[in-house]
């Protein structure tokens, strides 16, 4: 039997979930925002069509799984939030709900064992490389598999880069200035290991000493964001033990990631250490700010004029507002020319396991990325986040264009001359 979910049953988070919900006066400025809504035009899959679905749950007069259909088709993007006028914080609104209603709904049997491999594999590297091995071996058998596995082959690389381990420390150059602590990440270890590389060699190029705790964990945000709140706040409070207070910051280079830390103090509420949660979240923030706010030693150049199309990944633009720092540091380099993407504020599909629970909005959202950026006809798409990194490049992979994608701190790294490795 499925039991009703209430507000004064809603927990630590029970006002908060209220005061979202209360603060939405269905305005409508939200809708341009949605990509569902873009993608679906049905009111229900808007942000104020979930709201008032959630509202309806928590007030009784809705079952969970009337609801969970619409609310499982959310991006998590949060691209409504800054065209909210009324302040609406959707996105707390929208993970504190999957987590009180995840316990309480109803999966079949197969999806229950989907979402626990998923959740058991895709946070650990070392697992997550198996599992792109035995994926790669099924590619030759796509055509008879589930839409969720072939969305996941679809995604993946032709050839897996080599493992590459990182230091406890990697060093400044010349005078330090600034001493961080790096988030490694999880699936960006295993797809693309050069992206860390890089933010280690362009921090130390501007003078900042990176640690990089060797027992941190996965962010915890794959977790979080999909309603298995326990793991998330398990991946939480390792991590406020692994990262060591004597840092001028929790730098992270995937926009996921770093929102997902940012969430630290809303996973804990309730908890002995909600506190610390809240004080380690401040701490987060990412690579392209961080340099920013610190102030670049040098610009770097590049050989032949560029023209780079930035992308805004969700959870950097809409979830920690940094829109200016990436793009300021790309119009640094010289010899490059920045674009802008027609809707960019759309999000490309990508947002944690969506790929793989909602393969067809996915791929339509991708597609539609992949046309926008190629009327811009640059030489290069450069992003901030893993997941969208992967997206976009598949989805150019299959148009004549096929335009490169590479990471903002790849970018800088290749503008920066060569200089002797500083890792110790």
């Amino acid at each position: 039997m499925q039991h009703q979910i209430r507000f004064d049953q809603a927990g630590p988070n029970g006002t908060a979930m209220a005061s979202a919900v209360e603060a939405c006066v269905h305005c409508g400025f939200c809708l341009p925002a949605c990509p569902t809504y873009h993608l679906l035009g049905e009111e229900m899959d808007s942000p104020r069509g979930r709201i008032f679905l959630m509202k309806e749950v928590l007030e009784g007069k809705l079952k969970i799984d009337q609801a969970m259909p619409y609310i499982d088709r959310c991006l998590g993007c949060v691209g409504c939030v800054p065209a909210c006028p009324s302040g609406v914080k959707y996105g707390q609104l929208l993970t504190s709900f999957r987590g009180l209603a995840e316990p309480q709904r109803r999966r079949s049997m197969a999806d229950r064992f989907f979402r626990r491999i998923l959740l058991a594999t895709l946070p650990y590297p070392g697992r997550f490389r198996w599992a792109l091995r035995a994926g790669a071996c099924g590619r030759p058998f796509r055509r008879w598999l589930p839409g969720r596995l072939r969305g996941m082959l679809d995604l993946l690389p032709d050839r897996l880069p080599a493992d590459s381990r990182l230091p406890e420390v990697y060093a400044a150059e010349g005078a330090r200035r600034a001493r961080v602590a790096l988030l490694a990440g999880c699936a960006q270890q295993v797809l693309a290991p050069s992206i860390n590389q890089a933010t280690l060699r362009v921090l130390a190029r501007n003078g900042v000493e990176v640690v990089i705790p060797q027992r941190q964990t996965c962010c915890g945000a794959l977790a979080a964001h999909t309603g298995a709140l326990a793991a998330a706040k398990k991946c939480a409070n390792q991590n406020l033990a692994a990262f060591p207070a004597d840092v001028d910051a929790v730098v992270t280079n995937a926009a996921g990631c770093g929102s997902g830390m940012q969430e630290y103090g809303l996973w804990l509420a309730g908890e002995e250490n909600a506190a610390e949660g809240q004080r380690f979240a401040q701490r987060v923030v990412d690579v392209s700010k961080f340099l920013v706010d610190l102030g670049t030693v040098t610009h770097g150049s590049l050989d032949q004029p560029l023209q780079v199309a930035y992308h805004d990944a969700c959870h950097l633009a809409h979830a920690q507002h940094v829109m200016d720092p990436p793009r300021q540091l790309i119009r640094n380099i010289e010899n490059v020319q920045l674009l802008e993407i027609p809707e960019g504020h759309l999000c490309c599909g990508s947002a944690g396991t969506y790929n793989i629970e909602q393969p067809g909005a996915a791929s339509e959202l991708g597609r539609r990325k992949a046309e926008a950026i190629a009327t811009t006809q640059a030489d290069l798409v450069v992003t901030g986040n893993i997941g969208c990194l992967i997206q976009v490049r598949a989805h150019l992979a299959k148009r004549p264009q096929n335009i490169p994608v590479m990471h903002t701190m790849e970018l800088l790294d290749r503008a920066y001359p060569a200089t002797p490795a500083a890792g110790r």
